[in-house]
């Protein structure tokens, strides 16, 4: 429906990074609930991920400030299942571990379940619909926010039981809190040349290749939101896969650094963002 948009470069999230205090109850907490694996521990660092391809690490530091949910950082990191058969099977899991959930919402191009991990970081498990059914418009995508039909949904897996996450499932996108939304263009748009695909008031989505959106920023709980002070639980950094030259201009950080292929840059309020490209410079 509607005409797809260009875009500029190949663009996915390949991990998020986490700093928690207490990594053996988050780490639990990401296998259990999620249904993620436990790759690989080194120290005090552990990589969980999907069917042996690492989706997220943590980094445990005890003495590390709780942040505030009211400062710039991690939104929600959102998880996507490879099919709307795997959510519902999730969600029936959920109901039987009786996991908390804070939200369940219908956007139009997919469904969507939220919750928080035990430190406060927010997770979003979630289903594209068919890209077939979405509705572009001058650019950028109808999304909503409705309630979601749980059980027709569940109607989907009758009798199937979740076994961990499945073979596919990949980090789908990025949720932050920045604290201005015009600074956040100018990063994520402007300076990295994703395509704005949806405004939302105190909202903007962004991505690359037609999706609904890779990044998206908001100022709902933490307009006017400073420079992130370190060290703090939650976000640490972001890796993304870029396959194509980013836009001239774009400079590294005065403390990143570039190595041919990976480039580590800050965004407005200092969260470390990784880029790797095997066409970069």
């Amino acid at each position: 429906m509607g005409e797809l948009p260009t875009s500029s470069h190949g663009f996915a999230i390949e991990q998020v990074i986490l700093t928690v205090n207490d990594l053996e109850k988050v780490t639990t907490f990401y296998q259990a609930v999620i249904g993620l694996e436990r790759l690989e521990q080194d120290g005090e660092i552990v990589r969980l991920g999907a069917d042996v391809t690492p989706l997220i690490e943590l980094r445990q530091d005890r003495h590390a400030r709780q942040r505030s949910s009211r400062e710039a950082g991690l939104f929600h990191t959102a998880f996507l299942l490879p099919s709307r058969s795997a959510l519902a099977c999730w969600i029936d899991h959920a109901m039987e571990r009786k996991v908390p959930l804070v939200g369940a919402s219908d956007h139009d191009v997919s469904e969507a379940v939220y919750l928080s991990d035990p430190e406060g970081n927010g997770v979003e498990i979630y289903a594209d619909r068919p890209p077939s059914s979405w509705y572009w418009r001058d650019g950028t995508i109808r999304m909503g926010t409705k309630p979601l039909d749980i059980p027709a949904l569940l109607e989907q897996s009758p009798g199937a039981r979740w076994d961990g996450a499945p073979t596919g499932t990949q980090i789908g996108h990025v949720h932050l809190q920045v604290g201005t939304i015009e600074v956040a263009e100018e990063f994520y748009a402007r300076k990295l040349g994703l395509d704005v695909t949806c405004r939302y008031p105190g909202g903007t989505f962004y991505a690359a290749d037609g999706y609904h959106h890779h990044i998206a920023t908001n100022i709902w709980n933490s307009r006017g939101a400073g420079q992130r002070r370190f060290p703090s639980t939650g976000l640490a950094e972001i890796t993304l896969s870029v396959s194509r030259p980013l836009p001239e201009g774009l400079v590294p950080a005065a403390d990143g650094n570039s190595s041919g292929t990976t480039v580590t840059l800050e965004d407005p309020w200092g969260t470390p963002i990784r880029l790797h490209s095997q066409r970069f410079l």
